[in-house]
């Protein structure tokens, strides 16, 4: 199915409806909506952001604010590259449920069996921090579905807690049952079939290509007074699930379009994928299998984050009653809000309140 892009300015358009009067659109309301993004943009200190919006697989807003290098004022656009960090976990879940999907993977297994995860959690609940201080203290009984669904602390499957080095340790066992390298993986079941031609894993054994890496927004922190001094790039990291994409705003959208188009995922995996998790009692947790989840104002919304301190920041965010998505892009980590450990806080983004407000049903 084709896809048109729309880069918007100065459209607003709007239509007529018996009793209701004149009833703005979309590309009247991705107009007001990319004033009121810029606007939060540079409240927020974010040098450079990419937006795209999608009501279904369709692109109503495509757009870049502000630069992507500031020293060379280069601005940014929908095709410029950012580290997306923690964006990457669904990407890496539609990874763990296809390998599900070919009967490689199963979500069950205790983590215990897969090599190294012993020494791992032994490590990891000495030298991990406050990520490990009660992580899987019953090994055999933690899957790889508790570590995926964020339920890998304390006794596994019994609360939410967001522990991204666990998720990271996640590309290990989908590696294993799979024979081939956790980058391959989302290759051959992510990128090449979403069509994102600007997209790539990178870690301490594999560079991005040239013409990403040449093209990456630089990142950048403010100071007390507003400057901007930019920042230093994120150091390689492991092949892990929790991050280690570099994409951009239109590719996380063709990404997007696969996911509600059934090339990614069956129904039911994609279902499963989206199905919170529960705690004792049967108690809703606010994250599925690589996303978070939560209802607000009486409707559920789907999102991601991702966040290098002083450097980048993303945010994903899907309403599904709405056939709605967004994506931003940052370079810098404006688009953060406080937001605990145990809680899923989507009400605190300005960013996403703007969305929300902006695109009714």
């Amino acid at each position: 199915m084709g896809v048109v892009w729309v880069l918007l300015v100065g459209c607003a358009q709007t239509v007529t409806h018996p009793g209701r009067g004149r009833v703005p659109t979309d590309a009247s309301r991705a107009e007001s909506f990319a004033l009121e993004i810029d606007k939060l943009r540079i409240t927020h200190r974010i040098p450079g952001l990419a937006v795209v919006v999608l009501r279904g697989s369709d692109v109503v807003l495509a757009k870049g604010f502000g630069e992507a290098d500031l020293e060379r004022h280069i601005p940014v656009t929908p095709d410029t590259p950012f580290d997306i960090a923690s964006v990457t976990k669904p990407i890496s879940a539609i990874v763990a449920l296809k390998l599900v999907e070919l009967g490689q993977l199963d979500l069950d297994r205790p983590m215990a069996q897969y090599s190294g995860f012993s020494e791992f959690a032994a490590d990891a609940r000495k030298n991990g921090g406050f990520f490990f201080e009660d992580f899987a203290q019953a090994p055999p009984a933690l899957t790889l579905r508790h570590v995926l669904s964020m339920q890998a602390n304390g006794r596994p499957g019994n609360r939410f807690f967001y522990n991204p080095p666990s998720y990271s340790w996640a590309s290990r066992p989908i590696s294993e049952a799979a024979g081939k390298p956790f980058s391959d993986l989302t290759r051959d079941y992510v990128f090449l079939p979403s069509g994102m031609d600007h997209s790539a894993r990178k870690h301490r054994n594999l560079t991005l290509p040239p013409a990403l890496a040449s093209s990456l927004a630089h990142p950048y922190h403010s100071d007390a007074s507003g400057q901007f001094h930019r920042s230093k790039q994120i150091a390689p990291q492991g092949d892990g699930a929790a991050g280690g994409v570099v994409s951009t705003a239109r590719d996380l959208a063709r990404f997007d379009i696969a996911l509600t188009q059934g090339r990614l995922l069956t129904p039911e995996s994609q279902q499963l994928m989206w199905t919170p998790g529960k705690g004792p009692g049967g108690v809703e947790l606010p994250y599925g299998l690589g996303w978070f989840i939560k209802d607000y104002k009486g409707e559920r919304i789907l999102w991601h984050t991702g966040l290098w301190e002083s450097a980048y920041s993303a945010l994903y965010l899907k309403v599904p009653s709405r056939g709605l998505t967004l994506i931003l892009l940052a370079n810098s980590d404006g688009l953060r809000w406080d937001n605990a450990l145990d809680e899923a806080a989507i009400e605190k983004s300005p960013f996403a309140v703007a969305f929300l407000s902006g695109f009714p049903r």
